[in-house]
């Protein structure tokens, strides 16, 4: 599975221009963690978050004065995920360096934007619906009763019916590539051609 295939998108972003007030609205009326930041040529210049927004607001308590645009408060360092990152990967660099929500680039464009929820979102998919969802790929790929598909806290267990270790390779990536397979295992079934 990639990022693309849980990520969020379109991306909701800022620019270094707008005004901070706008900003919390969007971040309180969707419900987002962070706010990628773009500039005139879409390119990503900065991040904001929840964080940012109640540490300026906390500034005040101490003198400071509040920023009114965000390009004042964004974060100008900025951890990203290509849009065919590995979300085995993507998710253990999120844990390890806290982040919440990572922008999605392709070509270094921001496409979408990963958050802790979207992992949840797919993890919590119903193992009946993600067997269904195996099924329906490996459809395309054999006859309609060659593969038998369990799923089991998101382990998707494949049996084939025929003997072909290539065959076996390819569903159990197509398995994978299911949004909330967290692995895919493929067998040769009992009945196998050629077995007795």
């Amino acid at each position: 599975m990639r990022a693309r295939d849980i990520m969020s998108t379109p991306a909701v972003t800022v620019s270094p221009d707008t005004p901070v007030k706008s900003a919390e609205a969007v971040l309180a009326h969707e419900g987002f963690t962070a706010l990628p930041v773009l500039n005139e040529d879409d390119q990503l210049v900065g991040i904001v978050t929840e964080a940012d927004f109640v540490g300026d607001r906390f500034a005040v308590e101490f003198g400071n004065s509040p920023a009114r645009r965000i390009g004042e408060m964004m974060t100008t360092s900025v951890q990203t995920a290509d849009v065919n990152a590995d979300v085995v990967t993507l998710a253990r660099s999120m844990v390890r360096n806290g982040i919440r929500s990572m922008p999605v680039l392709d070509r270094g464009r921001v496409i979408g934007v990963v958050t802790r929820r979207d992992f949840l979102r797919v993890l919590a998919r119903p193992d009946q619906l993600l067997a269904n969802d195996v099924r329906v790929r490996l459809a395309v790929f054999g006859e309609k009763d060659r593969w038998t598909v369990d799923v089991h806290d998101g382990e998707a267990m494949i049996t084939d019916r025929f003997d072909s270790e290539a065959d076996r390779q390819v569903a159990t990536v197509l398995a994978e590539g299911v949004p909330g397979v967290i692995r895919a295992r493929c067998h040769v079934g009992e009945l196998a051609e050629g077995q007795t």
